[in-house]
């Protein structure tokens, strides 16, 4: 139910409103029968658990201590699980003197000490820290689902793809060897997010928001994964039909000075992913005309390369050269069935082909 209603950033918008959301639904479950079959819960974020130092310091965020208190009281009446969103990857992003080898899983030589129990990485510290904050508050047995746990590839300079599948190949290999943590050491209940990189997200928090899939758009894996599946790692889409080579550049003779750049590139931002630009990104080392031309081929591509889309006055024009280069790749998109379809039939009929990939993945 929901999700993440009490991060910071909402100035408390829906304290009011979760528990009896959760109230209504478990009503409307136990009237239909699915009150035993059905559990209600409503992930949240590792935020509205805190701690002074060590994980047993933890205890629900004071602002919203009695709330939590009551929320957990109602999952537990009704045998429902604790569900919580762990990112690692935000230590990182929020803290540049993080200890970079603490977010993982491997690698970090000062561990914590907590009474005996030894913490040398920040996921299980996070992780704890909850156990103890339910613990003190009389609900130590609960269960508790990892919601979404994952690492993403783009939009920040921490963001890539050697750290992803670090992260994301450490946390597996712990979760296949059934390895809990210190003060839950059996198996735990947990789901990588994502399957594929979103375009259309949100960036509010932060340019990476839409680069957390282990598959980009097309389908395609990002890197080596062993997720214990008979294929031993991710099975990339196969048949995947794309739009034309062609890409919206800027042109070579269009003059940087032009007043119609700026409102351009903003426009063509705005409506399309630029997120792949910025300081130490995956295009984060292209000059001023690069940056000009990715964002221009964004739209064009976000628009099935229709002509109007590539109609940047006096700035653009449509080339059959691969303007890509080294890491940064300039998409071409996915042919979509018929072109009034546009962004709507590419996502269904890409979702359709993941859906089935994760599937047969996973058997």
């Amino acid at each position: 139910m929901g999700n993440e209603p009490f991060l910071s950033t909402y100035n408390g918008s829906f304290e009011a409103t979760t528990l009896p959301a959760l109230q209504n639904i478990q009503a409307a479950l136990v009237k239909a029968s699915l009150g035993n079959q059905v559990k209600v819960t409503v992930p949240l974020n590792a935020d509205v658990y805190q701690s002074a130092q060590v994980p047993s310091d933890g205890d629900f965020r004071q602002d919203i201590h009695d709330l939590m208190v009551e929320i957990v009281k109602f999952l537990s009446q009704n045998n429902a699980p604790f569900t919580v969103n762990i990112y690692p990857f935000i230590s990182l992003y929020a803290d540049p003197n993080f200890p970079v080898d603490y977010a993982f899983f491997n690698g970090f030589q000062s561990p914590i000490n907590d009474n005996g129990r030894i913490y040398d990485n920040v996921f299980d510290a996070n992780h704890d820290t909850l156990v103890w904050a339910l613990q003190k508050n009389g609900f130590g047995n609960m269960p508790i689902i990892v919601g979404e746990v994952g690492w993403p590839t783009d939009g920040d300079r921490n963001a890539n793809l050697q750290y992803a599948q670090r992260f994301n190949q450490g946390f597996m290999s712990r979760y296949m060897a059934g390895k809990g943590t210190p003060m839950r050491p059996g198996p735990m209940d947990a789901y990588l997010f994502s399957l594929l990189d979103e375009d259309s997200k949100s960036i509010q928090p932060g340019n990476f928001e839409r680069h957390w899939g282990l598959f980009y758009y097309d389908g395609q894996a990002k890197y080596q994964l062993n997720i214990g599946s008979r294929t031993n790692g991710l099975v990339p889409a196969t048949g995947v039909a794309y739009l034309p080579k062609k890409w919206c550049i800027l042109k070579p003779s269009a003059n940087l000075n032009d007043d119609q750049v700026a409102p351009s590139v903003s426009f063509a931002c705005q409506n399309a992913d630029c997120t792949s630009l910025g300081y130490q990104t995956s295009c984060g080392n292209l000059d001023a005309r690069g940056n000009i031309s990715y964002a221009f081929n964004s739209y064009y591509q976000v628009n099935d390369q229709i002509d109007s889309a590539c109609k940047f006055p006096g700035l653009s024009v449509v080339t059959d050269k691969d303007p890509s280069t080294g890491d940064c790749k300039f998409k071409i998109m996915i042919q979509t069935d018929s072109a009034g379809l546009h962004g709507n039939g590419r996502i269904w009929h890409l979702r359709i082909v993941l859906l089935a990939l994760l599937f047969f993945t996973l058997l």
